[in-house]
């Protein structure tokens, strides 16, 4: 885990401002679900994925004797959230975007951090793949808004209820056929978790996913037609993708459409999502049609270092505030609030003591203008204006320091 801190500020506050107006623009409304939830709430969720999930959860014991467990999943608490307050009745579909920590615990140098962020859109209620469309458009559109080049979509379909099995069973057989070739992980995977195995990063395995069957092949027509709507939606907004194949949920909930954006710089991808209609039945419901897409803030702004991608500096405070003796710092925050109060940026160092201390701060943070107050000024309600460049200075009346500091920033 890692604290975000004051130097990475330009990123953070570039996402953020970013995010909010690509889910404006797109129509998604706020949602924030807590950072602790019932821990079965997400092993139930996991279902064939269940023991890999149990590994990855913090979990929380309460004198109660309840399991609680940190953020894990973002859009199965968004879900659970939906059912839970009947959201369907605000809207339908519902399309909502979210920004939360997640956490995961993860073996020690693995690679893996155990807390990131996560920025999140989700439209539940509809099944139609317009939605779908929609919201890999929203994070792409995020992403070419932070000026990410040379984007690449991967994209795939998990099938259905309807066509998955013969394809989970034909999946067996080949992997049954190459036992020998597998790594310990897979061997178990055979009997647990199919899927998984095609997410395999060995490098024997890599050969025996590469001679894999495809889920393509197996496709029922609805899951077909789906697929093809969606890739149609992806080309009409030219957005350059590769179909893979082998991109399939670990999870029992997911189903057709499947997602990940990457650059090349990065092995992971930046942005990911797809459709789990299932889910709601796992928490008692019945079906509801729910897709989602995601960013992972960590690796995006990664991306953006890697791509040489530097966020608009933040404006810097054109007016230094010097003051001097303890009585004069009253009236030297309320005519800082003054100033602040109308536009303009003050920065100060009341910690250093001295004027000459106080003054090269200010030269060190290229101001260009100096406010002097001292207790003589508060006795006769004067501030006293340096020009730091030429240093000549001059005394004006307290109760027009913003009218002429404005003036003399409008003119430099």
């Amino acid at each position: 885990m890692a604290d975000i801190l004051p130097k990475e500020q330009e990123w953070w506050k570039l996402v953020w401002q970013l995010g909010n107006a690509t889910s404006e623009l797109h129509d998604f409304n706020f949602i924030e679900t807590p950072i602790i939830e019932e821990a079965g709430m997400f092993e139930e969720a996991a279902g064939i994925a269940k023991e890999l999930v149990e590994k990855e959860l913090f979990l929380l014991k309460t004198k109660e004797k309840k399991t609680l467990a940190l953020s894990f999943c973002p859009k199965i608490s968004v879900l659970r959230s939906y059912l839970e307050h009947r959201l369907a009745y605000f809207s339908s579909p519902l399309k909502v975007f979210y920004l939360t920590p997640v956490l995961k615990k993860v073996r020690a140098g693995s690679g893996s951090i155990r807390e990131f962020h996560e920025w999140g859109f989700q439209i539940m209620g509809e099944g139609d793949p317009i939605y779908d469309g929609e919201i890999i458009l929203a994070v792409y559109d995020f992403l070419k808004g932070l000026r990410l080049k040379q984007l690449t979509l991967k994209i795939n379909s998990a099938g259905c209820r309807v066509c998955r099995p013969a394809f989970r069973q034909k999946i067996k057989t080949h992997y049954r056929n190459e036992r020998e070739r597998l790594c310990k992980s897979c061997e178990r995977n055979l009997e647990t978790n199919v899927f998984a195995l095609l997410h395999c990063e060995e490098a024997k395995c890599k050969e025996v996913i590469a001679e894999a069957p495809i889920i393509l092949d197996y496709l029922c027509q609805n899951c077909n037609n789906h697929f093809k709507s969606v890739l149609e939606l992806v080309e009409d907004n030219e957005i350059a993708y590769e179909p893979d194949a082998h991109l399939l949920p670990v999870n029992d909930y997911g189903m057709r459409t499947t997602f990940e954006f990457f650059v090349s710089e990065l092995r992971l991808p930046v942005a990911r999502g797809g459709r789990f209609d299932y889910l709601a039945e796992i928490f008692g419901g019945r079906i509801t049609p729910s897709v989602n897409g995601a960013l992972h803030i960590e690796q995006v702004i990664e991306a953006m270092k890697l791509q040489g991608i530097v966020p608009h500096p933040r404006t810097k405070p054109r007016v230094f505030f010097v003051v001097l003796g303890d009585q004069a710092k009253k009236s030297a925050l309320r005519l800082m609030n003054k100033l602040r109060s109308c536009g303009v940026a003050v920065v100060e160092v009341v910690g250093k003591k001295t004027l000459k201390a106080q003054l090269k701060s200010a030269e060190r943070m290229n101001i260009s203008l100096a406010l002097l107050l001292g207790q003589k000024e508060v006795f006769e309600g004067t501030v006293i204006i340096r020009d730091m460049t030429s240093g000549a200075q001059e005394t004006i009346l307290a109760e027009k320091l913003v009218e002429e500091v404005k003036r003399r920033i409008n003119s430099k």
